[in-house]
């Protein structure tokens, strides 16, 4: 099994920004801890990050024909990109959304995703655990 792991806006800044919502480990740290995690269940990962939504759709097109999941935590596009959700639905694109913080006990305006509604399942709020969650769920899924 392959998957594509896409993180958008402002994911690069993990580890010096909102620690409190987001924890103290640097995306590059994650990504570690997910290539151990998707190694030690023969899961071959795939990284791509970008704060911009253009670059995110583009990379989810042309994901159909090379990867069998995605696991996406769109950040502030979850709330915003009808594009993303429009991409993801394109493709036919079988997805796990990921979220750091629990974005429903947050701003009214962050409780809303444009992309859940179309996803396998969302996981929001186990910091980057829900990443390691995600690909539980898709071993468990292709079994």
């Amino acid at each position: 099994m392959k998957v594509l792991i896409i993180n958008g806006p402002n994911l690069n800044m993990l580890g010096q920004r909102e620690e409190d919502l987001y924890g103290q480990l640097t995306l590059e740290e994650i990504n570690a801890l997910i290539i151990k995690k998707a190694e030690s269940i023969r899961v071959e990962v795939e990284f791509f990050q970008s704060n911009e939504e253009g670059r995110i759709v583009s990379t989810i097109q042309e994901s159909a024909k090379d990867f069998d999941f995605i696991i996406i935590t769109p950040a502030a596009f979850t709330h915003t990109s009808i594009a993303i959700r429009d991409a993801l639905l394109s493709v036919k694109s079988k997805f796990i959304e990921v979220h750091l913080s629990n974005i429903f006990s947050r701003e009214d305006f962050r409780q809303n995703s444009f992309v859940s509604s179309i996803a396998l399942g969302v996981i929001s709020g186990f910091g980057h655990e829900g990443y390691l969650m995600a690909l539980d769920a898709l071993n468990n899924i292709e079994k």
